[in-house]
């Protein structure tokens, strides 16, 4: 093993001192050994943190020498892939440094404290005798199995280490699925019932210091900072800058760009600040050529952060060429689940039209258009309904176009037309399975996973009791990915597509049930073959369905870009469907994404998606919380009975636009569009005939669109809670001496509102976006708004 001694790490930080003595300055490899910015990696106080190398190293058998904090203890494997750090006996920082020297050139990766606390959580059953009792709920992906409890003095107990929050979960006695009889905290689970509620430490930490962006001056740049800070963190990149790069003052931090980043068309500074209450936000500052970013001209499509995401399936969106039309032709199959014409040519005439540039979206995400079977097939759940393969996500072969779909041809030219218009592409891809038709599974037969298991049950559906083997249907085998040949033959497929048509990204469909390794391995082909030869970035989100934490371990520089934020979707539908849902669970569940995935990331924020109830028919009262969403689509026509819908969405919009993250438009949501459940949510795309509340909505997710393009505060901006109650929120996004505050009423009836302007803005001349009268007087603001409505205010 490779072991890292003090006397290595202080001859290295000695070369690096005096290669940096001559200005500010860092030394910087003409073959870097990361590319991509790394976030925070969590380290765990009780137990070792074991560090994948290859997520964040392009080269780990280069590393020369490393160096962490001395409450810390390290060592590399001998295959140089991991990284094994082991707590001491002094107690671990929040934020530390771990240090890492390649070929001479140091970089910085920043390890966070784990904050886990140790809860043994217990059940009172009374009088009543169980053979076995589990916990399951958010704190164990809703799995039974990983939440047996043990039985001491006729009482059950599970130990859990858990991050402070808030978890809901069920009891499982004997099988049976309850609420805890001993508790009372209860939450609405989003089905028309309650999950118990278990809230666990202080989720207010008042002192906790802020950091924000002050002043931009070339290369030259100030941060405010308010409450206390023991210990501030400045990279750039994933380079520590250490005090000559910066000083504090009475009025924050002063902070000199190093001069290597002029050679750099896009480079950042990060800064983070830790007190003994915590650690702070994230400041995240876009550089072009060495200099702070003040223009959003100097943004273009390759900023990620900058996006604005469009997904559409393609079999209903728009029909281009009328002779690849290709219904399939049985009565069994229902006209709402076969195929509708949609195609490559229809997004291609949607592009070259201008749709997508007068809505103000920048990246289209494009449903799988891989080639499926000609023929239609029983879903093994009753009804046992017959399905086409329209949607895309039962592939025959994993590296042709669907030929309803379209050609090569035809995909390559929509992506050319798409990219000269200042737009991105993203593919929808599968790894997770393919269709028993696939031919690579006659000739290979063990290349899937098991489906019949013990007691005649079959691996169907098995989400979170087999989450890595389940089978979708009985026709979708499961790649057995833990192969070599299987990920190495899959990953190819998908590669394939990136490099072939110059597309952008993928979306990748069930991501929590393909096993890591294959995302890594997929990752580092896309690095070598694409990213590094065609100096150009692939952006990469996945699907998953579960827990925060389950999300994010997917997240890093080596797997996933990013994941879809289904969590706060769920929380924002209640709140803005909902009338009797307080903006005070959405905030905490904003703070929460935050704590999780950091203030400037690149999580998809969704208005809906083709697996959910369209939001419309919700927050419109056309569809109730405690029906089926699937037989209601099937059973009856879901329009949208209340006007007031539209009013709802457009707040959701509104919000997925203005927090941090990636507004990601779900097609049709853009105007209105109704629908129950899948395949009732998956209705052919209206392109005219509008009613005029459609028109309003299309209109005003346009604008909402173009203040996010055009605005630093809504892309890389600090975010400030500003005011919130059960019916009010008002936040601020803020870029240096620019700021937007966000106002929402959820009452049904108008109200005058009023909140305190931010004390480094008072004086600014705020404008109104969308029409309400605003007034401000010595730093107190005030206006009044209509009933489920809101405001965005710019200065």
């Amino acid at each position: 093993m490779k072991y890292q001694s003090y006397l290595l790490f202080f001859l290295g930080y000695a070369l690096f001192v005096q290669s940096c003595s001559h200005g500010t300055d860092i030394p910087v490899s003409k073959e870097p050994q990361m590319l991509k910015l790394s976030a925070p990696i969590t380290v765990n106080t009780s137990d070792s943190t074991v560090i994948e190398l290859g997520d964040y190293l392009l080269y780990p058998n280069r590393i020369d020498s490393f160096f962490t904090d001395r409450s810390l203890t390290a060592h590399i494997t001998k295959d140089s892939l991991r990284m094994i750090l082991l707590p001491g006996q002094q107690s671990i920082p929040l934020l530390s440094v771990l240090t890492v020297w390649s070929k001479g050139f140091p970089y910085s990766l920043i390890l966070e404290k784990s904050l886990k606390i140790h809860f043994r959580f217990g059940f009172n059953p009374g009088n009543k005798k169980y053979k076995k009792v589990q916990i399951a709920g958010q704190m164990n992906e809703w799995n039974p199995s990983a939440g047996f409890m043990f039985q001491k003095d006729g009482k059950w107990y599970a130990d859990l280490q858990l991050y402070p929050g808030k978890y809901q979960y069920k009891i499982v006695c004997d099988g049976k699925w309850s609420s805890d009889r001993n508790n009372p905290d209860s939450v609405s689970n989003n089905n028309g019932g309650f999950n118990s509620l278990l809230t666990l430490g202080n989720l207010n930490s008042p002192g906790l210091p802020v950091l924000y962006t002050l002043k931009a001056d070339g290369k030259k740049l100030s941060l405010g900072l308010k409450n206390k800070a023991d210990t501030i963190f400045v990279l750039w990149d994933n380079h520590f800058l250490d005090s000559k790069f910066w000083k504090r003052d009475s009025l924050g931090i002063q902070l000199s760009i190093p001069k290597t980043a002029a050679s750099f068309d896009r480079s950042f500074i990060r800064a983070w600040a830790i007190n003994k209450t915590g650690i702070s936000n994230e400041i995240l500052v876009p550089l072009k050529s060495g200099k702070v970013i003040t223009d959003v001209s100097k943004l273009t499509r390759a900023d990620q952060e900058a996006m604005i995401l469009y997904f559409m399936m393609v079999d209903r969106f728009r029909d281009g060429n009328k002779e690849n039309n290709a219904a399939i032709k049985d009565k069994d199959i229902d006209p709402k689940v076969n195929y509708m014409g949609g195609d490559i040519s229809g997004i291609t005439k949607a592009i070259d039209d201008g749709y997508f540039t007068k809505l103000g979206v920048n990246t289209l995400w494009i449903s799988p258009i891989t080639q499926n079977p000609l023929k239609g097939y029983n879903e093994f759940p009753s009804p046992h309904r017959k399905f086409s393969g329209y949607h895309g996500y039962w592939p025959i072969t994993l590296t042709t176009v669907d030929t309803r779909f379209g050609t090569a041809d035809e995909l390559h030219k929509m992506v050319n037309d798409a990219h000269s218009q200042g737009l991105n592409i993203l593919l929808d891809f599968v790894s997770h399975h393919a269709h028993q038709e696939y031919a690579v599974f006659k000739a290979h037969p063990d290349w899937i996973t098991v489906l019949d298991l013990p007691g005649k049950r079959k691996n169907i559906r098995l989400f979170d009791e087999n989450r890595l083997t389940t089978w979708f249907d009985i026709f979708l085998p499961t790649f057995d990915l833990t192969r070599p040949e299987v990920t190495e033959m899959v990953s190819d497929s998908a590669a394939y597509w990136i490099k072939e048509y110059n597309i952008d990204g993928f979306r990748h469909d069930a991501a929590k049930h393909v096993p890591e390794n294959y995302w890594r391995v997929l990752n580092k082909k896309l690095t070598q073959q694409v990213v590094i030869p065609q100096n150009r970035q692939v952006y990469q989100i996945g699907e998953t369905f579960g827990s925060r934490e389950l999300i994010k371990s997917y997240i890093n520089p080596g797997m996933l870009d990013a994941q879809f934020e289904f969590n706060l979707y769920w929380d924002a539908k209640n709140t803005f469907a909902q009338d009797n849902t307080s903006f005070r669970d959405l905030n905490y569940s904003l703070q929460q994404s935050f704590s999780y995935f950091g203030e400037h990331n690149l999580m998809g924020n969704i208005t809906g998606n083709q697996d959910m109830p369209r939001f419309i028919s919700y927050a419109g009262g056309a569809l109730s919380l405690t029906e089926d969403a699937v037989e209601a689509g099937w059973k009856r026509d879901v329009e949208v009975k209340d006007t007031l819908g539209y009013h709802k969405l457009a707040s959701l919009m509104a919000f997925n636009m203005t927090i941090p993250g990636i507004p990601v438009i779900y097609y049709g949501d853009e105007y209105g569009m109704a629908g129950a459940a899948d395949p009732d949510n998956r209705r052919m795309m209206k392109f005219d005939s509008l009613n005029p509340h459609e028109k309003h909505l299309l209109a005003t997710t346009s604008r909402l669109a173009g203040l996010r393009r055009g605005s630093l505060p809504l892309i890389y901006g600090d975010f400030t809670t500003i005011k919130v109650s059960d019916k009010l929120f008002v936040y601020m996004r803020s870029y240096f001496d620019k700021a937007v505050i966000v106002i929402f009423n959820k009452d049904k009836n108008s109200k005058k509102i009023e909140f305190d302007i931010p004390e480094r803005f008072v004086g600014s001349s705020f404008l109104s976006n969308f029409g309400n009268k605003i007034n401000i007087e010595k730093g107190k603001a005030s206006l009044t708004l209509d009933g489920n409505s809101f405001e965005i205010l710019s200065n």
